[in-house]
């Protein structure tokens, strides 16, 4: 292969905005073939069992409190039948407004309801309607669509409301923990009011989350005034647990052999106080490390309580200080065995989240909004600077399989929508995190399968980079040790490392996206027995412990994000005019898979097979030499910019506008090419601003602000016939629907990388066929800025970055120079349809 020497190809000058409306599916949900008489009437006698359960129950709580306000209407709980998707069943004409969805594991779909009292006749009306109205001239009853989807209907309990772990919902009424409700914005007030009355401790203010159509309060008590609060008021859309206190992963950090510190420190130009910062959100730094202090001003070093003192206070070694060092640095076995000078292009920042000892632990339900305050702290304390964002914080044994309040926090802040401050927008911010570590056990059977362990709280933001760990050590230095051998061989996952194979693949995104070396494990002779934390096995850092040891061991997964954080930080002082959007898409274009994972892939029969791949080693090892430039051979298209996905037309929110992309290939170059393979990379990257309301786990529309897909023009279809597919606009509804070309040759397909706000595919085949795959679709789909038109969020402009990535593995041939002339021959040309 080349030498990474080439710019980027800067392809954002030929994107074309066509006027968008979604060409549909052909899709057809199954006909329940009901019959009208016996269901209308069952659901109509179970309106009125629920309406008289809610009555005696939810208004006969024991010892309800006589001044509480009364809620003004009751809750039920309409089952769906199974074979009906997330469905929306508020109407505001009747004041009707749902709360929790939840999916059972038979697929069982059950959803809770407010009706108030003044208009249970209308509700009523709408099953009368439809058992003996008349029939339409096709012989459907009225309110069929309506009506026909659901099973049954009973009094809510508090049980429809819980979306957490069943296990983890108390049995026992008196039984006191911290709570998350999820309440109606309209509805915060009357909240407040009656948990003081019923004797419930409520969060500070500044620990609440808000959403656009939520605020996740915080709330200590027993479960029975917790079931009073939420009938009492209507005003609970959610409850959950609150957070669990995290786990920082590490544990006492082992000596490693002193090295040669001033030596290293002498041959370093230091980063100036404009450069990017790594912000890590941690323990603290004990910036009088040699290797860390130039880097780190006094000024960097803060605290969310300012009485805590930025110092890493962590136990042993430090974590803080051991991510310090990584985020800077990287492994530094290599710079302190080496006597090349090194220039850093990147400083440090530090954040305490973390209380010190002798401190009373933080809420445990306070990270969402600990983590946004860290962030704001950092930007108030030097707002010209770029920085990206790295927290190995995670809560421990709690998977990250549906968005939390934390995680909702952390999509938040990177999408920049924490404030609605329309003169002073929040900035976008590219936040690491960590997928969480298997724990450290000596049992090795008990901890083999990685897939056991699913990926932890908060790392299933959508728009943070997620970070596992591979590892590439394998050789047992230390003594008393013979006959051991690693967990995991070469270029495999870590076996510190968890997947999100247990998360619904429909819904939750791929994570993690990227990995790095996070070391080994040591196992026994026998297999039985398992060592963690070998210095040989370990990566080496700066210790906190200056005047005693000034190295020390780092692994797992916190010292794979570090590095992770160090290279986005790389980026972005080369690219200060890239997006955090662009960062992250560019480090997935620059990923790839080791031998031994490149065999665990080739080995799937399915595609979904191979996106179980992703979820245990995502995109691979990202190549700071490919991010940071193209070759003649190996190159990358980039492309950054806006899109309104949404307008409003005649009274309704409509998709509005498409980007369609010429692409530059040369015609001639890839003929000649011939049947040669090349390899087509297409990273699509954009942060969705959550709204963490009712369903948001079962539909990521009601989650995500708005979503975008990509597709490339097959090669056997006129530009004609691919507008067609991806595009409605100005097509009759009656003509006849686009023709399906053949699209083999991706390795994962459209189904498999739907979810999230960072899609990524491989498409390799003939060079010649890639000649003529050239145009490319970007296009919006739906979310919550459309569905939810009373929030007004239906005009709002967003942006997404597109890196696209074309390689010849087996032939060097110069791509670059044709692609790079042919740029601006294409701005001006239309694509004519």
């Amino acid at each position: 292969m080349s030498e990474h020497n080439r710019p980027h190809i800067d392809i954002t000058p030929l994107a074309q905005r066509r006027t968008f409306k979604s060409p549909g599916s052909n899709a057809r949900q199954r006909a329940l073939n009901r019959v009208r008489a016996d269901h209308g009437l069952r659901l109509i006698a179970e309106i009125g069992n629920a309406f008289a359960e809610a009555e005696a129950g939810q208004r006969g709580l024991p010892e309800q409190p006589a001044d509480l306000e009364p809620a003004g209407g009751v809750f039920i709980e309409v089952e769906l039948n199974r074979g009906t998707g997330a469905t929306n069943l508020e109407r505001q004409r009747e004041g009707t407004r749902q709360a929790a969805e939840i999916v059972d594991e038979n697929g069982v779909r059950r959803i809770a309801l407010f009706v108030p009292d003044d208009m249970r006749d209308a509700f009523s009306q709408v099953f009368e309607d439809y058992t003996n109205g008349e029939l339409s001239e096709k012989g459907s009853p009225p309110k069929k669509t309506r009506v026909e989807p659901i099973e049954h209907i009973r009094a809510a309990r508090v049980q429809s409301f819980w979306r957490d772990a069943p296990e983890a919902l108390p049995e026992d009424p008196q039984a006191q923990m911290w709570w998350a409700l999820w309440c109606f914005n309209d509805r915060i007030d009357r909240v407040l009011g009656s948990a003081a009355v019923l004797g419930l401790h409520v969060g500070n203010p500044d620990t609440f989350l808000r959403f656009p159509e939520t605020t996740v309060i915080p709330a200590y008590g027993r479960r029975a005034s917790i079931e009073m609060l939420l009938f009492a008021t209507a005003g609970i859309s959610e409850l959950r647990r609150a957070s669990d206190s995290p786990l920082v992963f590490t544990r006492d950090l082992k000596d490693d052999v002193p090295a040669f510190i001033d030596d290293l420190a002498e041959r370093v130009t230091w980063p100036g106080n404009d450069a990017p910062a790594v912000c890590l959100l941690d323990t603290g730094v004990n910036r009088a490390h040699p290797l860390i202090e130039p880097a780190l001003s006094t000024e960097d070093l803060m605290a969310i309580d300012t009485a805590w003192g930025g110092d890493d206070h962590e136990h042993g070694a430090g974590h803080g200080t051991g991510m310090a060092g990584l985020a800077l640095h990287g492994d530094l076995v290599g710079p302190l065995a080496s006597d090349q000078p090194i220039e850093l292009t990147h400083r440090l920042e530090s954040v305490k989240i973390l209380p010190p000892p002798g401190v009373p632990d933080n809420d445990p339900y306070s990270y969402g909004p600990i983590t946004q305050s860290a962030i704001l702290l950092a930007e108030i304390n030097n707002p010209d600077r770029d920085r990206v964002f790295c927290m190995a914080v995670t809560n421990e044994g709690r998977s990250g399989s549906d968005a939390t309040a934390w995680s909702a926090a952390i999509d938040q802040a990177a999408a920049g929508a924490e404030s609605d401050d329309a003169e002073n927008p929040s900035p976008r911010r590219l936040i690491l995190l960590s997928a969480g570590n298997i724990p450290d056990n000596s049992i090795a059977t008990e901890i083999a399968d990685s897939d056991a362990f699913p990926a932890e709280d908060p790392s299933q933001a959508w728009n943070a980079l997620t970070i596992g760990g591979y590892t590439d050590k394998t050789g047992i230095g230390e003594a008393g040790y013979d006959g051991w051998s690693t967990m995991a061989p070469v270029g495999a996952a870590s076996p510190h490392s968890r997947t999100s194979y247990l998360w619904d693949t429909s819904q939750s995104p791929f994570k993690p996206e990227l990995v790095f070396e996070a070391g080994n494990r040591a196992v026994s002779p026998c297999g039985a027995e398992a060592v963690a934390g070998l210095d040989s096995l370990s990566l080496l850092t700066a210790s906190r412990l200056v005047a005693q040891k000034l190295l020390d061991a780092f692994w797992a997964t916190s010292a794979a994000t570090a590095q992770a954080a160090r290279m986005a930080a790389q980026l972005t002082a080369a690219y200060p005019q890239y997006w955090p959007e662009t960062i992250r898409a560019l480090m997935v274009h620059s990923a790839r898979w080791t031998g031994h994972m490149d065999q665990l892939v080739a080995q799937c029969a399915t595609k979904r097979e191979k996106a179980d791949c992703l979820r245990r080693f995502g995109y691979g090892i990202p190549d700071l030499g490919r991010a940071m430039a193209s070759a003649i051979d190996d190159l990358a298209l980039v492309a950054q910019n806006t899109i309104r996905p949404f307008r409003m037309e005649g009274g309704s929110v409509r998709f509005n506008e498409s980007h369609i992309y010429q692409l530059p290939w040369p015609q001639d170059v890839l003929e000649a090419l011939d049947n040669t393979r090349v390899r087509l990379k297409v990273a699509l990257s954009y942060f969705v601003e959550p709204n963490p309301s009712f369903a948001t786990n079962l539909d990521p529309a009601r989650y995500q602000s708005f979503g975008l897909r990509f597709d490339l023009k097959r090669s056997r279809e006129t530009i004609g016939n691919f507008n067609r597919r991806n595009n409605a606009e100005g097509y009759d509804k009656d003509a006849p629907r686009a023709v399906n070309e053949t699209n083999d040759g991706w390795l994962f397909g459209e189904k498999q990388i739907s979810s999230g706000s960072l899609h990524f595919d491989i498409w390799e085949g003939p060079a010649i066929e890639l000649a003529a795959r050239n145009a490319l679709y970007v296009h919006p789909i739906s979310g919550w800025w459309r569905e939810r038109k009373s929030l007004g969020r239906y005009d709002q402009e967003a942006r997404y970055a597109l890196v696209i990535s074309l390689e010849t593995p087996s032939v060097e041939v110069d791509l670059h120079t044709p692609i790079s002339a042919l740029v601006p021959v294409l701005v001006d040309v239309p694509i004519e349809i």
